[in-house]
């Protein structure tokens, strides 16, 4: 064990050397990248961003390298785990994102200040802002989606979706890191259709943030729309 934690060490070291050769473009892509994917997936964010740098695909800036942490994969691994089963099933999945509301936008604050928060506060400030917006944002939009999917009584729909959201998050994250420029370009069509989408959807966004506000505050949650 103490052998696994060592490499992890030694790989977290090796990351540190090669940050640099990342540009700011770069970096500003994986910051981007990690915070709108935390609003979708929080915890397949951690673990393939944890993973890729243990394995050394990509060198973590050291604000993130506690991400390729040993601990740190099997906790977000399990997680992964639960998630794709929970985000799954009709009813539960709008709960999950009720629970996680509070959660995954803080999350991609703090997964894209860490980009660049070690070496600039400033920047990692700006970085975590740009995250968190981020994060509601593509969390309001799966919280929207989702609440207007379950109003169909089969569940494939609902699989359909969670499925595409699994995908769409690995895409976008692996075209941070291997095309920048696209990734931006490719974001910001994203963010476009998810502003017309929750507009198109409102109905279900309001009917949400009841739930959310009765959920966290405890009283009864209401029955209309």
């Amino acid at each position: 064990m103490q052998g696994i934690f060592s490499s992890g060490g030694d790989v977290a070291g090796t990351v540190g050397k090669v940050v640099g050769k990342l540009d700011t473009t770069a970096l500003a892509a994986l910051a981007a990248a990690l915070g709108w994917a935390a609003g979708i997936r929080l915890y397949l964010v951690v673990f393939l961003t944890g993973l890729a740098g243990f394995m050394g695909f990509i060198p973590l800036p050291s604000g993130l390298s506690v991400l390729q942490h040993p601990a740190m994969l099997m906790g977000s691994g399990f997680m992964v785990f639960v998630e794709f089963f929970a985000d799954k099933i009709p009813g539960l999945d709008s709960l999950w994102d009720m629970v996680h509301t509070v959660i995954r936008v803080p999350a991609g604050a703090a997964l894209a200040g860490g980009v660049f928060g070690a070496d600039s506060a400033t920047m990692g400030t700006v970085a975590a802002l740009l995250g968190g917006t981020l994060a509601a944002t593509s969390h309001a939009t799966k919280a929207t989606t989702r609440a207007a999917v379950n109003t169909s009584p089969e569940p494939f729909s609902n699989i359909a979706v969670s499925l595409l959201e699994d995908g769409l998050v690995m895409f976008m994250l692996w075209l941070a890191t291997n095309h920048p420029v696209i990734f931006g370009i490719t974001l910001l069509i994203i963010l476009v259709l998810s502003v017309l989408l929750i507009i198109m959807l409102w109905k279900f966004l309001r009917m949400v943030i009841r739930k959310i506000s009765s959920f966290f505050s405890g009283s009864p949650q209401p029955t209309s729309a």
